[in-house]
């Protein structure tokens, strides 16, 4: 039977800034674009729905994967039902708890913004959430999360957050999401590295399986490099201030070094855990310059 602490670490806490960081984005720019109208309930309804989304996708793949053999020979963080810790009714149960939560609270939020439509965009994100390892047909082990991940947890993910607070869909908050997005994207790509060898065993198809190892290197840097440059864009769109995300490139170095130097295997984890920390910290420098933005602005 799986320990408290083993349930915590088959949530993948480290994955959570992917979360964090588009709703915080996503409500300083709503904040910067209609100055007073950001509400802390939406703000934090919709942080909700992030996470528990999030940790139901964890859940799920953990399930998922573990039911059809391919976590076996992975490398990496605690996978329940794969390492036999956790029955697999349990963990099936624990994804779908953290979606009635994300569902819960969405419900809360689309009842306060009275966008009833928006209940399809929550439905389609849990259908995502579940259908990336789960189903006859995963999309995952078809080459197609990175794209998924850009669209939920970049696109929807930070202009959701924006749109519950102003009930517009801007350029802005079009680009903030790119950003986001991309740096998700990279997450995923460092991941789905990492595990080429399993996933080429077991025949899961993920995009680093089909680009081969070299181009999957590639990808991740590239991904990295795609956000730094919607950050001049930001700053036309919003404020020279927003320049400030650039202050995110020291944080992207090492990664991307280790990355391209060939790092593989368990080397990739502290690649992971930067790129998550990486997501977070250009979310938040790019919030700080849009919040003094709007301050210098209005001052």
């Amino acid at each position: 039977m799986a320990t408290p602490g083993q349930w915590v670490e088959g949530a993948r806490p480290r994955t959570l800034p992917a979360a964090v960081a588009p709703v915080l984005l996503g409500t300083v720019v709503a904040g910067f674009e209609l100055p007073g109208v950001v509400s802390a309930t939406r703000a934090l309804l919709a942080l909700v729905v992030a996470l528990a989304l999030q940790v139901g996708v964890n859940y799920s793949n953990d399930y998922s994967d573990g039911i059809r053999g391919t976590d076996s020979v992975r490398v990496g963080p605690v996978r329940l039902v794969g390492q036999g810790l956790a029955a697999p009714g349990r963990v099936r149960m624990a994804a779908l708890l953290s979606f009635a939560v994300a569902a819960v609270a969405g419900l809360a939020l689309v009842a306060l913004t009275g966008a009833w439509w928006l209940l399809l965009v929550g439905v389609a994100a849990i259908a995502a959430a579940w259908l990336y390892t789960g189903g006859p047909r995963p999309y995952g082990y078809a080459g197609l999360g990175e794209v998924f991940v850009f669209v939920f947890f970049g696109v929807v993910a930070t202009m959701g957050s924006a749109f519950v607070q102003t009930s517009r869909l801007t350029l802005l908050a079009a680009v903030a999401s790119a950003g986001v997005g991309a740096l998700a994207c990279a997450i995923l790509v460092a991941n789905n590295l990492r595990d080429i060898p399993g996933d080429t065993v077991v025949g899961k198809r993920t995009l680093a399986v089909r680009l081969g190892d070299r181009a999957t290197r590639r990808l991740y840097t590239g991904l990295l490099v795609a956000a730094w440059a919607l950050v001049p864009v930001m700053a036309v769109l919003s404020t020279p201030w927003a320049l400030l995300g650039l202050v995110s490139i020291p944080l992207g170095l090492a990664p991307a070094r280790a990355t391209l130097s060939g790092a593989s295997g368990r080397d990739l984890i502290p690649v992971l855990i930067a790129t998550g920390r990486l997501l977070l910290a250009y979310s938040v420098v790019m919030s700080v310059g849009l919040l003094v933005g709007a301050t210098v602005s209005a001052a």
